[in-house]
């Protein structure tokens, strides 16, 4: 595979800015390899991933942030990241007691679809330590109670940082992350959840979609924010059910649907395929 780098931005929509990105690499000797683009015309807003073959590229890695901010950056006033193919990132995973959607993340590193590196894996619960060693990760029980949540906290940044971890994903995690954890991982803790929510919230949510003899489930797999399960949305999905259905196989249902989306979205995040702006984000092709 060869080495590339992954340009994303946003910017004030303006005349030229493909033609000024595009000219930009072909000057110094790169192929473009990929381009998408998105215009939102009622924020009035250009956002755009491109990815180039860096093989015969005329600017070193090392300088080509500063090359990008004085060439093209700056002058079209662009928030914008650079990344390139070998910057493998490092994923922890934060569980509770559900295994499916551990299974299904650690399922698909070993079989090598995720290019991620798995430093750590932190739960408040010891139920899914074997799980842990079957693959050959490190488990971390760090048990939460109402009235130690700003140690653990505390505690698992630590580990965090001493893993270079980049991003979080929280997999059936059953703790409410504080709003200085998730600033200090903007965009980079990725959770998911049932659709049920708002409308059956509490304890047994399908026994309650049950009851009221619903005939679709979901889930939603979104960025985490201060806002409880509103942050910025990478993925959903849904699953057709009928009266057929018992109160067994929704939960069933509604798990598999889980392990999709949750994979969809940590996916999108590890191909840097997507782009937050105010509440949403963008998921380019």
């Amino acid at each position: 595979m060869r080495e590339t780098a992954i340009l994303r931005i946003h910017c004030p929509d303006q005349r030229g800015i493909v033609a000024k990105v595009t000219d930009f690499i072909h000057r110094h000797n790169g192929n473009v390899l990929y381009l998408d683009q998105h215009t939102d015309r009622s924020e009035e807003r250009f956002f755009m991933r491109v990815e180039w073959d860096m093989e015969a590229f005329g600017i070193a890695e090392e300088a080509l942030k500063e090359v990008i901010a004085a060439e093209i950056a700056e002058p079209m006033e662009m928030t914008w990241s650079l990344k390139f193919s070998h910057q493998v990132p490092r994923m922890a995973i934060f569980v509770s007691r559900a295994s499916h959607c551990l299974y299904d993340l650690l399922a698909r590193y070993s079989a090598g679809e995720l290019n991620v590196d798995i430093p750590l894996i932190i739960s408040n619960h010891k139920d899914l330590e074997h799980v842990a060693r079957q693959f050959n990760l490190l488990f971390y029980h760090i048990p939460v109670t109402k009235d130690n949540k700003v140690e653990v906290e505390k505690e698992q940044l630590k580990l965090l940082k001493e893993k270079s971890v980049d991003f979080i994903v929280l997999a059936r995690y059953m703790q409410i992350l504080s709003s200085s954890f998730n600033d200090l991982y903007p965009n980079r803790i990725i959770n998911i959840h049932h659709s049920f929510l708002p409308a059956f919230a509490g304890a047994k949510p399908y026994h309650a979609a049950h009851s009221r003899g619903v005939k679709l489930i979901g889930a939603t797999g979104h960025y985490v924010t201060s806002d409880l399960d509103a942050g910025p949305i990478i993925e959903q999905d849904v699953i057709k059910i009928s009266h057929h259905d018992t109160v067994k196989s929704l939960v069933q249902k509604g798990k598999d649907i889980e392990k999709i989306v949750l994979s969809r979205a940590v996916q999108a995040h590890i191909d840097r395929k997507t782009l937050v702006y105010k509440n949403k984000t963008i998921i380019f092709d």
